[in-house]
């Protein structure tokens, strides 16, 4: 049972070791291509529109309107 459950754990660990980005891929994601936005007018009018509703500025990572139902 020990057996079973270290080699569980040492699976477990084992898979966020992975995570994140390499240097050698750095590169290729400074792409401009690779932006979420690459018009800077189009990010201000979404940075206005967000602020508007929600009366907060910041954290692009956000999903709802502004009636708070998520």
């Amino acid at each position: 049972m020990k057996i079973i459950l270290t080699i569980g754990v040492l699976l477990i660990c084992s898979a966020c070791t992975s995570m994140g980005v390499e240097p050698w891929d750095r590169d290729v994601l400074a792409k401009e291509e690779m932006q979420l936005t690459t018009d800077a007018l189009e990010a201000a009018t979404d940075d206005h529109i967000y602020f508007s509703k929600e009366a907060s500025s910041g954290g692009r990572g956000f999903g709802g309107g502004g009636c708070g139902c998520n």
